[in-house]
């Protein structure tokens, strides 16, 4: 894929905090699911990560990375963040909430940050790959760059 010359929010908070990472853009790809977009950036899809915004019982919001090849497990994720239930957010919510819309969401850069989980599988890689905050395109970095950016926990959240 061709590196990006236009910048999204995310690239520009990534720079100011001098966090190592690439960014990529498949919008010439057609891309669309998860799948697709691991499929034109021709990277393992348990690499690339979605973003998952919930909201618990509680009425906290919580986001959640997980593989574009896997499912997020509603129970593991509502134990991995002390809640009895969670439910996903509706799409026409998201925005509002977060700034983004659907198959746009980042986990950096949202109106507000809530906890966020990542999925334990991301551990096995140097890198994952997750949206730059607008479709088309994606930002690759590892975790221990991520951390320079926001606050999360890695738990096991996925359907086996």
């Amino acid at each position: 894929m061709k590196k990006i010359e236009e910048k999204t929010n995310v690239m520009r908070i990534l720079d100011k905090l001098k966090v190592d990472y690439s960014s990529h853009n498949y919008l010439s790809s057609g891309a669309i699911s998860g799948i697709d977009v691991a499929n034109a950036l021709s990277e393992d899809p348990s690499m690339v990560f979605k973003t998952l915004v919930t909201v618990g019982k509680s009425n906290n919001y919580y986001v959640f990375l997980v593989p574009v090849d896997k499912e997020l497990d509603l129970k593991k994720a509502a134990a991995s963040v002390g809640e009895k239930k969670i439910e996903m957010v509706k799409s026409k919510e998201l925005l509002s909430l977060t700034g983004y819309i659907h198959g746009g969401c980042s986990p950096i850069g949202m109106k507000k940050q809530f906890k966020t989980i990542i999925d334990i599988s991301a551990n096995k890689f140097n890198k994952i790959f997750f949206s730059a905050g607008k479709i088309g395109y994606q930002i690759e970095t590892n975790l221990n760059e991520l951390k320079k950016v926001i606050n999360f926990a890695l738990a096991d959240i996925t359907v086996n």
